[in-house]
């Protein structure tokens, strides 16, 4: 869904258009081929140079063709879609090109909800400082995330005695998340040096020194997010051991159970059968086939005792 908003100086908030003009920014919501067909006429450029915006695996990067900026990131993704099982970021795309700012994203976008719902004397004619808002709001998603991720661990961490497979599944869930993390901000710090550099346009001393302050988040992020993973891998495979531990434990019990139940059923099985036995003809014997179980069944127990399998 193409949304065309316009906000100038004499207003406060971004305004929608029904159709796009100059000096408009352009968001696409949920996009489509037939969205990124649209937006690549509408700026004159080839739709194979726009069709990776949608890619729901592509990483980021930054692509200049002529007198257009496309520049590919990626940020934390609160919603799983059935397709996109085990994804945790998501493809957020920004093209500046001569007359549009423009926005494109393949789900609903908080960020961009965010930014259209603020006051701001951000004019959407600014096209760079609309980028640097987009890229500091990614860069603040990450850090959000990662501690919130690191909060969930320390929340969840309890007695080593009381682990379960459902621990370990969140573990590994919390790393997946993190490794996804960090393959984003790594080639993203790389974008931002670029922008930093000029390759996009020559950058203003105030936005020059929100890319700068936002490479120093970003590699903060990455540091924090090495940090975490070498906690969870190390909480992980003490999770894993501990349960691996619990499950020989009970193994170990059932197994030492079942050998000491088989004493009085071998037992009973030999005098069930129709052949000639020991004190068969004894109005007692069957008082002394219970002592033989009872006798069998406690010295299997004592020896297991002894040897702790109990």
């Amino acid at each position: 869904m193409i949304t065309n908003y316009v906000k100038q100086t004499e207003q406060d908030q971004f305004q929608v258009l029904e159709d796009p003009r100059p000096g408009c920014w352009i968001h696409v919501d949920m996009a489509t081929n037939q969205d990124i067909t649209t937006i690549a006429h509408l700026i004159n450029i080839d739709v194979a140079d726009l069709i990776d915006c949608i890619d729901r695996f592509e990483i980021p990067r930054l692509e200049t063709f002529d007198d257009v900026a496309i520049v590919i990131t990626r940020y934390p993704s609160k919603t799983t879609t059935s397709t996109d099982i085990g994804l945790y970021t998501t493809t957020f795309a920004m093209v500046l090109s001569k007359d549009y700012f423009i926005t494109i994203c393949t789900e609903k976008s908080s960020l961009v909800k965010n930014v259209v719902n603020r006051k701001s004397d951000l004019l959407t004619t600014q096209k760079t400082r609309l980028l640097v808002l987009f890229l500091g709001k990614i860069t603040q998603e990450y850090t959000v995330n990662i501690k919130l991720i690191r909060s969930n661990v320390l929340h969840q961490e309890k007695d080593l005695g009381q682990i379960d497979s459902d621990d370990i599944n969140a573990m590994t869930i919390y790393e997946e998340n993190l490794n996804q993390y960090l393959s984003a901000l790594v080639p993203l710090r790389s974008v931002f040096d670029q922008i930093s550099l000029g390759k996009i346009s020559a950058l203003i001393e105030e936005d020059q020194d929100l890319i700068e302050g936002l490479v120093h988040a970003i590699r903060q992020s990455e540091d924090l997010c090495k940090i975490n993973m070498r906690s969870l891998a190390r909480l992980r495979n003490s999770y894993q051991i501990i349960f691996t531990n619990q499950l020989n434990k009970t193994i170990k019990l059932l197994t030492a159970l079942t050998i000491i139940l088989n004493i009085p059923t071998m037992i009973a099985s030999i005098y069930g059968m129709n052949i000639n036995l020991p004190g068969q003809n004894l109005a007692n014997a069957w008082l002394f086939i219970l002592i033989m179980i009872f006798g069998g069944t406690l010295a299997g127990f004592v020896y297991f005792r002894k040897n702790k399998w109990l």
